[in-house]
């Protein structure tokens, strides 16, 4: 739990990180609240491919067979997926919250790829996990300020509810275990990406149960086809 002092060159870097978390964060709020997250969450799901692929073409990975069976089950997944959002009304190609959802998805494996630059060129990981999260409280001011505050009586109204400190308790906690995972000399970014997406079976979970949202039986299958390919991903990487 130590802080080390930081450096203007470290406090720029962080810096960044600050500004990458919080696009993927504003896109994937937005896009949650317009979109089922039954069908949200599966599409951020695929964020561990896009991980792999970045990891590839920046850190000098090689897909192997399994590897490339995990990308190609993703990708028939989130077509289905597509076919699913239709019987809903939702278009893919026309949707700008699906273009949001996808926005997110980049920007997260964006992010990703940077905590790996990050862990492995000598940033202390609480130095990352505490300047970045003051970072990220002074842009979201500036950003409220701008886009909420001027029109907060006729938009939603901000209401104070324990859940808001929950968020935040739940999200420092999964931070810190991730960069404590990313500081180890021999993790890998695609594997720690993969297992961290797995989240994608509480929320889908959470959608068909506290929501009851629609066609879950269709979206069960596409969520099983991402979570084969996230199988798939982890056994190319053994």
């Amino acid at each position: 739990f130590y802080v080390p002092a930081a450096d203007l060159r470290t406090h720029l870097f962080i810096f960044i990180k600050a500004c990458i978390v919080l696009s993927s964060w504003l896109f994937a709020y937005f896009a949650t609240k317009h979109l089922p997250i039954t069908i949200a969450a599966p599409i951020k799901a695929s964020q561990p491919i896009l991980t792999l692929i970045g990891a590839m073409i920046i850190y000098g990975e090689i897909l192997n067979l399994y590897q490339w069976i995990g990308v190609t089950l993703a990708i028939i997944a989130f077509i289905l997926l597509s076919m699913s959002g239709k019987k809903e009304g939702i278009n893919f190609r026309h949707n700008v919250w699906i273009l949001f959802i996808v926005l997110a998805t980049i920007t997260g494996a964006m992010s990703g790829l940077y905590d790996k630059y990050l862990m492995s060129h000598g940033f202390h990981r609480m130095s990352v996990l505490v300047w970045y999260s003051y970072y990220q409280l002074a842009l979201m001011a500036i950003i409220s300020l701008i886009m909420w505050y001027p029109k907060r009586h006729k938009t939603t109204p901000f209401v104070w509810r324990n859940s808001i400190f929950f968020i935040s308790l739940f999200l420092v906690c999964a931070d810190f275990v991730y960069f404590y995972a990313l500081s180890e000399p021999e993790s890998m970014i695609s594997i720690v990406s993969m297992v961290r997406r797995s989240s994608v079976v509480v929320s889908f979970t959470a959608g068909a149960l506290i929501f009851r949202e629609k066609n879950i039986k269709n979206k069960a299958i596409d969520l099983i086809l991402v979570l084969l390919g996230m199988l798939f991903l982890y056994l190319g990487t053994k």
